[in-house]
């Protein structure tokens, strides 16, 4: 009961109503609902079988590129944010369960920070990475063609690594 619970309470279980209007802030927060909506309906009820799933040796098994998708969210919320992002980054520790939850909850803080963001204030934004002392900073449109689009396909990988294993979406 409790897990059935914890689940109603994640964010993205649906997409939610269109914006009034179109502005930068907008179009962000759709992109990124966007993307929670589809993680979340992708990432359910995944099996043991399905996190050790590799299209091949080379390839990142399903549960890896879960942790990609993880650290992905994070970035998009800091750089909603404005805050910065510390490399290198470990959640080898982390269950399916967190990895999954963490995700669709940093997508949501994205979401609200944009939703409280003053009209073209998007544009002061940076996406910041630190790694040891060197921090370097790219404009904020980097955050459309790095992490969002990155993690829309690796949870497109995700949908495809459960055609393999037997267990699809739900329709």
């Amino acid at each position: 009961f409790s897990q059935a619970q914890e689940e109603a309470a994640l964010p993205f279980e649906t997409i939610g109503d269109y914006p009034d209007s179109y502005s930068s802030e907008t179009v962000l927060i759709r992109l990124i609902a966007g993307l929670g909506y589809r993680y979340h309906w992708a990432s359910k009820e995944l099996r043991p079988e399905d996190l050790v799933y590799r299209p091949s040796e080379a390839a990142q098994s399903m549960r890896q590129t879960l942790e990609h998708l993880y650290g992905l969210a994070e970035t998009i919320r800091n750089g909603s944010l404005n805050q910065v992002n510390k490399r290198p980054q470990d959640f080898t520790q982390m269950t399916y369960t967190e990895l999954r939850k963490g995700t669709l909850l940093f997508l949501q803080e994205a979401v609200n920070a944009l939703q409280k963001m003053p009209p073209q204030a998007i544009g002061t934004h940076q996406v910041q990475f630190q790694r040891s002392e060197k921090i370097t900073a790219f404009p904020y449109w980097h955050m459309i063609n790095g992490p969002i689009s990155d993690a829309l396909y690796h949870t497109g990988q995700i949908v495809s690594f459960r055609r393999t294993t037997g267990n699809p979406l739900h329709p």
